[in-house]
């Protein structure tokens, strides 16, 4: 006998986290940033390049693009700014330094740093959805220095150790 789940809302399946977002003058008549399915982990940015100057990225080129908004994060959060996957294998686009982190008390406009890795030219118009943005909570850490660090199974075994 199955016992019937109670149906939740999407949002009972995440924590609500208040960001307070301006839309800056280039950004004028750009979506916000916004989720594209129920339980989505990010919000998709727009670029905020002009209609009429598209940005073209070459193979190997990387470019600084613009999403016409900043935002106000509480204490004790940051975004992530992440790769979309359909960008990255339709057209080999990515995030150079993924994931960028935007800290709680930066007030400047987002600002993506695509880099194309793929073989083709990629045009990045006005609109297009470049990135998305996750926000995460932080924890912050207490160093304590000591002599040396507690043995371990793994203990100094690096890159590869764990595989074969």
């Amino acid at each position: 006998m199955s016992i019937p789940l109670k149906k939740k809302k999407q949002d009972d399946f995440a924590i609500p986290v208040p960001v307070e977002i301006t839309r800056l003058p280039h950004g004028a008549g750009l979506e916000l940033p916004s989720y594209q399915s129920a339980l989505a982990a990010g919000l998709d940015l727009f670029a905020a390049v002009p209609a009429d100057a598209p940005v073209t990225l070459a193979p190997g080129g990387r470019e600084l693009i613009p999403t016409g908004i900043a935002i106000a994060l509480p204490a004790g959060t940051e975004a992530q700014v992440r790769p979309r996957s359909g960008l990255a294998a339709k057209h080999g686009l990515t995030v150079l330094n993924a994931p960028g982190t935007i800290d709680a008390d930066y007030r400047g406009e987002i600002k993506v740093l695509l880099i194309n890795l793929g073989s083709e030219s990629v045009q990045i118009t006005r609109a297009m959805r470049i990135a998305q943005l996750v926000i995460a909570e932080v924890a912050r850490a207490q160093l304590h220095e000591v002599a040396s660090l507690n043995g371990t199974a793994r203990d100094t075994g690096g890159f590869g150790s764990t595989g074969r």
